[in-house]
């Protein structure tokens, strides 16, 4: 993606907010350096202490800003009244949309150190036109979690391709009415993301200063009739994940998969973990066979404010979090993250594999195996509304009984419209 004609674009309808040194470490006149970190991961606190009590001149502050979405349009809305925090967690999906906002700073001259240290697509979730606007915290790429136990007594062979996951799904209704092999609701606007692009389709790309939205690609609209068609035979649910009812079916044995990411295994275990030792995690199932790439599904950086008067003590911070042994050992360990680095990637094939499955010795070597192999993502300026848009649309579709792909159709529609409105230069007509 090509940062520079991307604001550039915008420029005329956005209003950006003017920076004028105003940052969130004003008032620092001598002594330590104070920086204000906003992020929402587990066990932060502990994370910012062993900094501090090692790094006496830069400080830390932590606020937890609240996860995804809400964080960063607090984010926003702080950028604009010109106190941002020094850093701030950023999810992936959004960070495109900040900096067109003009949120975070490019920071490439101060972390060009470490971009080694990173796979070229994991990279590439933050570079934008050769410009780096922040540090890989932690990745998704997709995975395939399932109920070991379960499989093995019906008989199911775990699948590891799409067209072996409907032959699993029919068997384990006909061996168990009451189970399912997964859901898939509406709301899983990340899942339907990934396995689209695993099958080729571009939901965003940009060249130039032209974009081109791919919603309705011919491969997204397979795969939404693909899930349709499994969600119409009953081989699939469309239930919402991690209520009570699709928690209860964790924990009976009902539910017996969760096509997702390797982050999986922390969040099953939150809800369900008198299951732990029944669970297993394979490679993501295939569109075609021996095509292992599979995209990201989740995953944050650090990024450095346009507020920040100390953007380079900044950097190092983000720097030692995601790119050295000791901050690796804290992602995996403390906050049980997957980290983004191929060192600290490294360092998990050596650690115990999550509690959740205490008996897969191999899981993090399966998961360095999908991180291998991931296809670069280029998410556009409007995730967010794509994502409110999409989730309506194919909720209406599932409630009314009409195709799928039209609710792909009715989202890349309406995200054109809006990026057209917002003065960006469409290809599409």
């Amino acid at each position: 993606m090509r940062i520079r004609p991307l604001v550039a674009s915008a420029a005329a309808v956005i209003s950006v907010a003017v920076l004028s040194g105003c940052g969130a470490a004003a008032g620092d006149t001598g002594g330590p350096v104070t920086l204000e970190l906003w992020a929402w991961t587990a066990e932060g606190k502990s994370v910012v202490d062993q900094w501090n009590s090692e790094n006496p001149d830069i400080q830390v502050k932590l606020t937890d800003a609240g996860g995804g979405d809400e964080s960063s349009a607090k984010l926003l809305t702080a950028s604009r009244a010109g106190n941002a925090p020094d850093l701030a967690l950023v999810e992936y999906t959004t960070l495109p949309s900040l900096i067109v906002a003009d949120v975070p700073q490019e920071i490439t001259d101060y972390v060009d150190d470490v971009q080694d240290v990173f796979t070229e697509g994991t990279w590439a979730q933050t570079t934008f036109d050769g410009a780096v606007f922040g540090v890989p915290q932690d990745v998704g790429p997709m995975a395939f979690v399932y109920r070991q136990d379960r499989f093995e007594e019906l008989g199911v062979p775990v699948p590891t391709t799409w067209e072996e996951f409907r032959t699993a799904a029919a068997t384990v209704q006909e061996a168990d009415p009451d189970a399912v092999i997964t859901s898939l609701p509406p709301t899983e606007f990340g899942f339907f993301a990934g396995v689209a692009t695993q099958a080729g389709g571009q939901w965003w790309s940009v060249d130039g200063d032209e974009w081109t939205v791919g919603i309705a690609d011919e491969a997204s609209l397979e795969v939404a009739d693909y899930f349709e068609e499994l969600a119409t035979d009953g081989l699939i649910q469309t239930e919402p994940l991690l209520t009570p009812e699709y928690n209860a079916m964790l924990n009976d044995g009902t539910m017996l998969s969760w096509p997702s990411a390797v982050w999986a295994p922390s969040v099953i275990e939150s809800v369900a973990p008198e299951t732990a030792g029944h669970w297993a995690m394979a490679p993501l199932p295939q569109w075609t066979p021996g095509d292992k790439a599979v995209a990201y599904q989740g995953g944050s950086a650090l990024v450095v404010t346009k507020d920040s008067e100390h953007p380079e003590e900044a950097a190092e911070f983000a720097k030692w979090l995601n790119a050295s042994e000791e901050g690796s050992t804290l992602l995996l360990d403390t906050q049980s993250l997957y980290p983004a680095s191929d060192l600290g990637q490294e360092m998990a094939e050596s650690n115990d594999p999550p509690s959740l499955m205490p008996q897969q010795d191999d899981f993090y070597s399966v998961a360095a195996d999908i991180s291998s192999d991931t296809v670069p993502v280029t998410w556009g300026p409007n995730v967010n509304l794509a994502k409110s848009v999409f989730e309506d649309e194919l909720g209406k579709a599932i409630k009314n009984g009409t195709p799928w792909r039209d609710a792909f159709v009715a989202t890349q529609d309406a995200v054109v419209a809006d990026m057209k409105e917002t003065g960006f230069t469409v290809s599409n007509g």
